[in-house]
């Protein structure tokens, strides 16, 4: 059975409810998954003042904890076209891993949510996907087998890079993701699973020839 982690970061929940879908899709093909969220760097009075959403029952992941997992599944949402400053400093610390192979040959993905349609969704995608190759991870995406991501009669998120949301309405108010967004993130979870526990099985599959 191959473990899976759901590591995310999340300023007002968006991520969070996507991640709780990635999740989902993962245990649904028979891998279990643990979510975790990165630290927050922001101080707890401006971040109640900014209306972040504080109350996540998530744990906080540790780094060392990374090289327990046979794929990593990445949360964030977009910050100018790139990753969280939460996400990339947890990732920046990655580097004894790096430097003892501890992730080579591991699945990674991404995921990520933006407040308009040309938000940057895909560049954070491959921006966070970056950092992946640079650990020696193997990258998954969404496939186009998700018909959902090219229906053309409502707003949605998800590309071929990974599953998305959009979070803003249109009028400067809260869009929760739709169920066509958490649809994408279950399939990507359940799509990772798949693609670890394959490996996995090869692997074994080796090791007894």
């Amino acid at each position: 059975m191959a473990r899976i982690l759901v590591l995310y970061y999340s300023s007002y929940g968006h991520i969070e409810t996507m991640a709780m879908a990635v999740a989902d899709g993962a245990r649904q093909a028979g891998a279990t998954a643990d979510v975790k969220r990165v630290p927050e760097l922001v101080p707890d009075a401006v971040a109640s003042k900014s209306g972040y959403k504080l109350d996540q029952q998530a744990p906080v992941a540790m780094v060392s904890e990374l090289a327990d997992y046979d794929a990593i599944i990445i949360g964030t949402p977009t910050r100018f076209g790139t990753m969280s400053s939460q996400m990339k400093n947890f990732l920046d610390q990655t580097g004894g891993l790096w430097f003892e192979d501890k992730l080579v040959g591991k699945v990674g993905s991404v995921f990520t949510s933006t407040g308009s349609q040309h938000g940057g969704q895909e560049t954070t995608i491959q921006s966070t996907q970056t950092v992946l190759f640079h650990l020696g991870m193997m990258i998954v995406g969404l496939p186009y087998s998700f018909k959902g991501q090219i229906r053309m009669d409502e707003i949605t998120g998800c590309s071929p890079y990974g599953a998305s949301t959009l979070a803003d309405d249109g009028n400067g108010g809260d869009r929760q993701p739709s169920e066509n967004e958490l649809e994408g993130a279950r399939f990507q979870g359940r799509h990772v699973a798949e693609v670890a526990m394959a490996l996995a099985l090869g692997r074994q599959v080796r090791v007894a020839e």
